[in-house]
């Protein structure tokens, strides 16, 4: 109940503190690349539930045919202004309204899409007992997954028998730690580790 009610607040106050932003963020992504502005995927929630993830748009259209995994900072599918908003992880920032809403959280497991939620084992599948969230220790760890993944002959095989069950043990780890001191820290070493 008091990390739900965190959530509400602190999502209410950072949009409203970001429409400005918001609002820049569309402009040029209008006169850059056009329509749409947002994009909407589906993730696996908690209680293994589906829901559309909001994102800036980052990539060409129909990017995601052409597979699920970012590879490298220079994907030729992102777009240019799509680089620095994933650079800096401002593509994520919509995610406040599923946080807003009730989808998210601000700290939790980072929603993964069904066809890898279908590899989960018996003991990964718990990280859907809980929200997802914006952000949380695996997000930290691999902040430079798309870089990792660039290095790969076989990005994709990495992905999954490499960095997959890394990130499923921190999500783990976090669901036994989480309390609201640990969400503030997650927060704040995400933000100290964007800005670096």
């Amino acid at each position: 109940m008091l990390k739900r009610l965190f959530d509400i607040i602190c999502s209410l106050i950072g949009i409203l503190l970001l429409i400005p932003f918001f609002v820049i963020i569309i402009l040029i992504q209008i006169i850059s690349s056009g329509f749409p502005v947002f994009y909407f995927q589906t993730r696996v929630g908690e209680n293994n539930i589906d829901f559309k993830l909001f994102k800036f748009r980052t990539m060409n259209l129909n990017a995601d045919k052409h597979g699920l995994l970012t590879v490298g900072g220079r994907d030729p599918r992102v777009t240019k202004l799509g680089y620095y908003l994933r650079k800096y992880k401002l593509d994520e920032l919509p995610q406040l309204f599923n946080v807003l809403f009730g989808t998210m959280s601000l700290v939790g497991p980072r929603p993964e899409v069904r066809k890898y939620v279908d590899m989960y084992n018996s003991l990964q599948i718990n990280v859907l007992s809980v929200k997802p969230g914006i952000t949380d220790y695996a997000s930290i760890e691999f902040i430079n997954e798309n870089e990792m993944l660039a290095q790969s002959n076989e990005p994709e095989k990495t992905y999954i028998n490499d960095i997959m069950p890394k990130k499923l043990a921190l999500n783990l780890k976090y669901i036994k730690d989480q309390n609201l001191m640990v969400d503030l820290k997650i927060i704040t070493k995400t933000i100290l580790k964007i800005a670096k």
